[in-house]
């Protein structure tokens, strides 16, 4: 390739890797296979190894992809930021055996001396940075760009299996006053299968992966949420200054005794052998671990030889990752439904001829929308490409246009919904279509229903058969209708009898009890999940201030952008869902939180604050008591900003942004002697949501 062709490739490969790291690191939406995004990096390192008066400093083969911006960090919500004391660096990748065996013959010329290799599963989560001081866990931080991370401290003590403590057996080493050991949080299969399940049921966008999943669950605003996540850490790397080992196995066997959750999925090999045999064992046995992982990482295990070794600029000479190929079967699109959900969306799913992929049985998979159908030129007939890989959603990723016969069909998305015949209409910004017939598509009718009932909205006992016969008989048409039933109406239902009717009739009277932040949860709210429901709910306290709120004071709310703050706006312009919720209010549901029934004083009242940093409580704790004294809570600056209450190490940026539009920063001492409390006297006990 000449010098302006290579010149012209070279800069398209940059464009599209910088987007796939842009999707990868801080959307949690990758758009590209681990695979492709490694080719297309290795054609990139070829070409500018060819023309390296190419190479500039912000080339993607320069830099380590990072996660520094962060959707919270838009929305002034930022994370603090540390610099890492040792560079976190990423690994080499290679799918091929032969590059294993040149790495490890590099290893064999720079060390000349006899050595073993450690080989490790590759956990597929995201990289933590976690530091211990006098046995107490003190910081984690994300890779971040590889020399800064996010401290995401907070989140992590909510996860099970990082000890705040490390414990002392007598038969192990004194650990060091201070190191850090390094890992990787992940995501169970069996969480991610249950957090996808509800943002589904939610009609939320479902994450891609167990990897993303856990990416965006470290970086929760929110971090009590993190705990329900279900995250699990493994660690695999020890750094600092006062360590006495010899080799990394050593080290690990050391952090297994002071309890850090350390993977037992390693092996010691002598040889490029028993390396390959490691691979293979595990490249049929990743099918059947709870978690995902995406392959085998190979260490030299002697700590004196990864120092001689070395580092580039991006990765240690001393380790290199073997990457697992994602797997893929071919099989034939028999048909195409069109499903309605609770909100109206309609989603093409394909009924594929059954093939086994990745230990499960696949029959299904989503088309998400026209645009994506058009993409892939898919028709009816079709022998299509399907994977899951490091995923447990399948998803159609091709089509075999080989195999295309002439009876192939072009398939139509509908223009009419498939349940009532409305007209559906296009939404741009989601690329989705919508049934705009909220209050008469029986489809959504009842699907709005059964999220109302759900176990994480009111808990009622039902399921989807009692409310279709509810439905059917013209009992229930509405969430509030509920509450008007009589045990007359039920028994008047086929298979209903005195027992079954007062049990449900009982379950209904004990949802009168739950939380606020549930019941908001449960009437539906378009894109107005779990998590924003609760922020909602702490954020303005009750249902009257939220119908009331404006697009500008909806924004302050962690978790809420443009999008969510204009349904919810929509939501109660709409007179059918005011009469709704004032006949659940008659019927004594709680839209009240505790914590505004709680409020100690109106000090605040009118004022608008922000936090940042670290405080004598919690910053939960903090903006509880901002709120018990009259004052909202926001996690960004703007002119209406009262003051920046800071802790210690506040972000700089909110300081910066403070100073700049004239915001009076105060600390915790004179927010106590303002609301008139002594900073020494324990705070009063608010309820945290």
């Amino acid at each position: 390739m000449e010098k302006t062709q290579a010149n012209i490739r070279i800069n398209e490969l940059r464009g599209i890797i910088n987007d796939a790291n842009r999707r990868y690191y801080v959307e949690n939406s990758p758009t590209l296979s681990d695979y492709e995004f490694d080719m297309l990096l290795k054609e990139l390192e070829a070409l500018e190894k060819e023309y390296p008066e190419l190479v500039t400093p912000d080339s993607p083969t320069q830099r380590v992809g990072s996660d520094l911006k962060t959707s919270a960090a838009k929305e002034g919500k930022e994370f603090e930021q540390f610099p890492h004391k040792y560079p976190m660096l990423s690994l080499g990748n290679t799918y091929d055996i032969t590059e294993v065996q040149a790495f490890a013959d590099r290893a064999e010329k720079g060390i000349g001396n006899s050595f073993t290799f450690s080989c490790e599963l590759k956990f597929d989560g995201t990289a933590i940075c976690l530091t211990y001081r006098n046995g107490k866990l003190f910081r984690a931080l994300t890779r971040g760009d590889g020399t800064v991370g996010d401290d995401v401290t907070r989140n992590v003590r909510h996860i099970s299996n990082i000890p705040q403590e490390l414990k002392a057996p007598a038969d192990s080493k004194p650990w060091p006053e201070e190191f850090e050991i390094r890992g990787e949080i992940y995501m169970p299969w069996a969480a991610f299968d249950r957090l996808n399940e509800e943002r589904e049921r939610d009609e939320e966008q479902p994450f891609a992966n167990p990897r993303n999943a856990a990416s965006g669950s470290l970086k929760l605003i929110d971090s009590s949420l993190v705990a329900n996540r279900g995250l699990e850490c493994t660690l695999y790397h020890m750094l600092g200054e006062d360590l006495t080992f010899q080799t990394h196995d050593e080290a690990l066997q050391a952090a297994a005794q002071w309890g850090l959750p350390v993977s037992d999925k390693r092996k010691i090999c002598r040889s490029i052998e028993e390396i390959e045999e490691f691979i293979n064992h595990w490249d049929t046995e990743r099918k059947n671990l709870p978690f995902a992982t995406d392959g085998i990482v190979i260490k030299v295990n002697e700590l004196p030889y990864q120092e001689e070794l070395g580092y580039t600029a991006k990765f240690p000479r001393w380790a290199v990752a073997y990457k697992f190929k994602a797997e893929q079967a071919l099989t034939k699109l028999l048909s195409i439904d069109y499903q309605v959900g609770r909100t109206g969306a309609v989603t093409p799913v394909a009924n594929l001829e059954p093939v086994q992929l990745s230990g499960t049985v696949v029959k299904r998979a989503s088309l998400h929308n026209a645009d994506q159908m058009q993409i892939l030129d898919i028709h009816i007939g079709d022998y299509v490409y399907v994977e899951k890989g490091g995923e447990i959603i399948p998803k159609i990723t091709g089509v075999e246009l080989s195999q295309r016969s002439e009876e192939v069909t072009l398939p139509h998305f509908p223009e009419l919904c498939p349940d009532c015949g409305t007209r559906l209409v296009k939404d741009e910004k989601e690329a989705k279509s919508f049934c705009p017939n909220r209050d008469g598509c029986p489809t959504q009718i009842q699907a709005k229903l059964v999220h109302f009932l759900s176990r994480k909205a009111m808990n009622i006992i039902a399921g989807d058969a009692t409310v279709e016969q509810l439905y059917n008989r013209a009992l229930v048409w509405n969430i509030a209708d509920f509450y008007e039933l009589t045990k007359e109406h039920l028994l008047t239902l086929d298979g209903w009898k005195e027992r079954s009717a007062e049990r449900f009739l009982k379950s209904i009277e004990e949802s009168k009890t739950v939380p606020f932040e549930r019941v908001l949860y449960a009437l539906g709210i378009r894109y107005v999940g779990e998590t924003t429901a609760k922020s909602i709910a702490r954020h303005f306290g009750n249902i009257d201030k939220i119908a009331n709120a404006t697009l500008e004071t909806l924004l302050e709310v962690d978790d809420v952008g443009d999008v969510i703050a204009e349904s919810i706006v929509e939501y109660f312009q709409d007179e059918t869902n005011i009469e709704i919720i004032n006949r659940l209010k008659t019927a004594g549901l709680r839209f009240e939180a505790e914590e505004a029934k709680k409020a100690i004083s109106e000090t605040l009242k009118g004022k608008t604050i922000v936090i940042s940093g670290n405080f004598s409580i919690s910053r939960d704790e903090m903006k509880a008591l901002i709120a018990a004294h009259g004052g909202k809570n926001s996690g960004s600056i703007s002119g209406k900003t009262a003051y920046l209450l800071a802790g210690e190490k506040p972000g700089p940026e909110k300081i910066k942004k403070a100073e700049a539009l004239g915001v009076e920063i105060i600390d915790e001492t004179y927010f106590r002697n303002l609301i008139g409390d002594d900073i020494n006297n324990e705070p009063e006990e608010l309820t945290l949501f």
